[in-house]
């Protein structure tokens, strides 16, 4: 299958979101709380070029959680469609787009153009949010260490948290959205 028919085979991202189950009030709120900046110039150059987006996701992943709604304004601003494809019920095409050559890590953007080509590709993290992750991981134990799921658990809230209300993170996955797609031309 193309990615131009993996595009027209997704779901909106409307309907990804009336779907949602574990993080809609989370993903809502950074929506709702996210200010694009004024980047009329690099707007306009990307509208031109009639981009569409593939996101490749899940509900309940906290980075998709942060990073559709920086892409749905972004989307705004330039007129790109975007669709979802569940990462779970789209091994083959994620296995494209594994993170390191091994991990499927989640959102994936894949910017295609009017002809299904694919332009450029995003994610799962924005550099200096994988830092974050790395600095915050780095305080769990060892796996196999009685603790380690509660501990987990406790990361995995502190992040959602975290991904929810810092909107220096925020600000971070537009730029590094930004710097993608600035780099394709």
């Amino acid at each position: 299958m193309t990615l131009n028919d993996l595009f027209l085979k997704a779901m909106s991202h409307q309907a990804y979101i009336d779907a949602m189950e574990t993080h809609k009030e989370n993903l809502l709120h950074i929506y709702h709380s996210f200010t694009t900046p004024e980047d009329n110039d690099f707007f306009k150059r990307i509208q031109d070029k009639k981009l569409r987006v593939i996101v490749l996701t899940e509900d309940w992943c906290g980075d998709a959680m942060m990073n559709i709604p920086i892409l749905l304004h972004l989307a705004e601003k330039t007129n790109m469609e975007v669709r979802m494809l569940l990462r779970d019920s789209n091994l083959e095409l994620m296995d494209q787009y594994l993170t390191n050559g091994k991990a499927r890590s989640i959102p994936i953007f894949i910017f295609i153009d009017e002809d299904g080509k694919e332009i450029a590709k995003w994610g799962p993290r924005a550099e200096e949010v994988q830092h974050y992750v790395e600095e915050i991981r780095a305080e769990l134990p060892d796996k196999e260490a009685e603790d380690y799921n509660e501990k987990h658990r406790e990361v995995i809230q502190k992040m959602t948290e975290t991904f929810k209300s810092d909107t220096k993170l925020w600000n971070v996955v537009y730029t590094s959205l930004k710097n993608t797609l600035s780099s394709m031309y």
